[in-house]
């Protein structure tokens, strides 16, 4: 902001003006106010204790301080509060020089993939370079400047390395807009020189004011909604594809009034799971690992409306699933070059404003579907039905099968209940069979499906969402558990109550699964001692106990071994002010039916053993068939 010569001022550091800077920053959507950053989680080290401790501890009244375990998980804890607030809030990350800084850097990609605001304040180097080399500094032997924190520039939507303390006046604000633009959202990364955050600025008092950042709903241009609604209205079989937009935008009742009115099935991306709610026009997850009533109806659409979706490779087949001669596309998104993607006629706009002006229009022209079409999707969900009870009823199996675990959690939700999952094979599950009942909510990351964003995400949304809200469930595999338990002593520290589920399968199952199918080996994905020939790990089955891993980190532990077991423990958890852990063992080998979708892989060409190459031929027969979106 600019200063003029008379304007009060007051002498800060420049670690202080951040902490005082950050209190006094809302965010106002639809008439509701709320804090943008309401609190910073970090771990200090020598770039970081003395600029921003220091300043937290005299600044910082209104900016509570968290102190979590990891400094990846931190990100993924501000992902999780995001996405709680549809991104009208986040969390501040602090770390230190080197390690603690690059150890973002997993978070970054994964927050800026997903489109969710977290800001970073990594500490970099001393400005003055009086000292030389400092502890922990990268040397590149031909840029002088480069620091290991030139890293988040391709993972932040925005970067700015503060070199000067008055440089905030103008950094703080392009990163609050940045966080606060749904356009534009993601990593936003402020790199603070160590030496620079305890040197003192005459800032002007008035930089220190409430700010009230408005998040505009940007409404729709009426040649684009014109353009959308000819070729919607001459579709005869049409398909919404509800992806995480819709749920930043609250839009979830302008959809189902939109497909409800209008005859239109909606399929759902990971991120836009409980877009819709189960009913008549609700077809499940689409892609990879999507229903087979979704992919079917997806495979003959002559109009796909993409709302709020990047279309990634699992949700659009790797660009095959969309198989009907003339199929178009129209591109509903906040994001100008998600609209515009495969071709498609372009809405750029807020995703519950568009809906509604397509819905005004359609009805202007009296578009309805026709009965046969409705009955088509009526019959593909029945289908689909069937098979999942057929694999998701409880049989007595002991272990169950991953469908019967996730049903009986599933059947445990009640209103204001979360489910969080991100990696192995819970996403995947989770889209095929989850029902987001009236009131509940549902957070897939798998945008970047990041193994060990599930616990500091659940813990985000807890946070978020409040102490009197409903269960925050966060459903994962052993494999997935082992990459980062340490946040559940963050939990216990700070009482943040989430209920974990550990399916303990013995090992990366999904992976093996798939490795199985593609190349005829499991690869080194179980987990097992080393085997006889010293190659690999494919001896005998390691144990892990997991209850007494997750009790001596503060969380209380709970085992099940039937599906019976699984449900009274859930209701026990429910019950607890504070974070438990429940391990039920599944079937390594009970994969859900698949999803009728093809996804393009990296296969072998070329192999010594027979069964590697026949599954690879059969895998690039398969991929030369699909008509594909190029």
């Amino acid at each position: 902001m600019p200063a003029h010569a008379a304007d009060p001022t007051v002498r800060l550091t420049c670690g202080q003006a951040l902490v005082r800077y950050l209190q006094v920053q809302h965010s106002e959507r639809d008439g509701e106010e709320r804090r943008a950053v309401p609190a910073l989680f970090g771990i200090y080290g020598h770039g970081n204790v003395l600029g921003i401790g220091q300043a937290m501890r005299q600044e910082g009244a209104e900016l509570p301080f968290y102190q979590p375990k990891n400094e990846q998980a931190m990100v993924h804890t501000a992902m999780g509060y995001a996405k709680a607030t549809r991104r009208l809030a986040t969390l501040a990350c602090s770390a230190s020089i080197g390690p603690g800084a690059t150890n973002l850097l997993t978070g970054a990609a994964t927050a800026t993939v997903n489109r969710l605001p977290v800001l970073l304040l990594p500490a970099d180097t001393f400005a003055s370079r009086r000292q030389g080399p400092v502890l922990q500094q990268l040397e590149h032997p031909v840029e002088a400047d480069t620091t290991v924190n030139d890293a988040f520039r391709p993972l932040s939507r925005f970067f700015d390395r503060v070199s000067r303390p008055e440089q905030l006046l103008t950094a703080l604000p392009q990163a609050m807009r940045v966080l606060l633009d749904p356009a534009e959202t993601g990593a936003v990364t402020v790199s603070l020189h160590q030496d620079v955050l305890g040197e003192a600025f005459d800032y002007p008092q008035r930089f220190f004011e409430k700010r009230v950042w408005t998040v505009h709903r940007r409404p729709p241009v009426d040649a684009e909604t014109a353009a959308a609604v000819a070729a919607i209205g001459a579709a005869r079989r049409p398909l919404v594809i509800a992806g995480g937009g819709v749920r930043h935008s609250a839009a979830e009742a302008a959809l189902e009034a939109l497909a409800r009115r209008f005859g239109i099935p909606v399929a759902e991306t990971s991120a836009g799971k409980g877009a819709i709610e189960p009913g008549p026009f609700a077809v499940g997850g689409l892609g990879v690992n999507g229903t087979r009533a979704a992919n079917a109806l997806a495979e003959q659409a002559d109009v796909v409306i993409c709302v709020g979706t990047r279309l990634t490779d699992f949700t659009t087949g790797s660009h095959s699933l969309f198989q009907h001669p003339d199929v178009r596309f129209v591109g509903v998104n906040v994001n100008a070059a998600d609209a515009h993607k495969v071709g498609a006629i372009p809405v750029v706009a807020d995703a519950r404003e568009a809906l509604d002006a397509l819905a005004a229009a359609l009805a202007a022209v009296s578009y309805r579907t026709s009965d046969e079409y409705r009955s088509e999707i009526a019959e593909r969900q029945d289908d689909w039905r069937r098979v999942l009870t057929a694999d998701s009823d409880p049989d007595g199996t002991v272990p169950p099968r991953q469908a019967q675990a996730l049903r009986t959690i599933n059947e445990t939700v009640r209103p204001g209940d979360w489910v969080v999952a991100a990696a192995g094979y819970q996403p995947g599950d989770l889209l095929k069979l989850w029902e987001t009942t009236l009131g509940s909510f549902t957070h897939i990351e798998f945008g970047f499906s990041c193994m060990g964003h599930e616990i500091p995400a659940g813990m985000g949304i807890r946070m978020a969402i409040g102490d009197d809200a409903g269960e925050v469930l966060v459903v994962i595999g052993d494999g997935t558990y082992l990459m980062n338990p340490t946040e559940l002593v963050t939990a216990a520290q700070e009482g943040i109550n989430v209920t974990v589920v550990v399916l303990d399968n013995g090992g990366y199952q999904s992976i093996s699964h798939l490795a199985l199918g593609k190349s005829g080996e499991t690869e080194g994905n179980e987990f097992r001692v080393r085997g006889t020939d010293g190659r690999a790990p494919t001896g005998d089955p390691i144990q892990v106990d997991f209850a007494a891993n997750a009790e001596s980190m503060g969380a209380h532990a709970i085992e099940a071994t039937t599906v019976e077991e699984l449900r009274a423990a859930l209701e026990q958890a429910r019950a607890m002010p504070w974070p438990v852990v429940v391990v039920c063992r599944t079937d390594p080998h009970g994969a859900l039916p698949d999803s009728g979708a093809f996804w393009d892989l990296g296969v072998t060409e070329v192999a010594e053993e027979a069964e590697a190459r026949r599954v690879a031929d059969e895998h690039l027969r398969v991929r030369a068939e699909r008509q594909r979106l190029l």
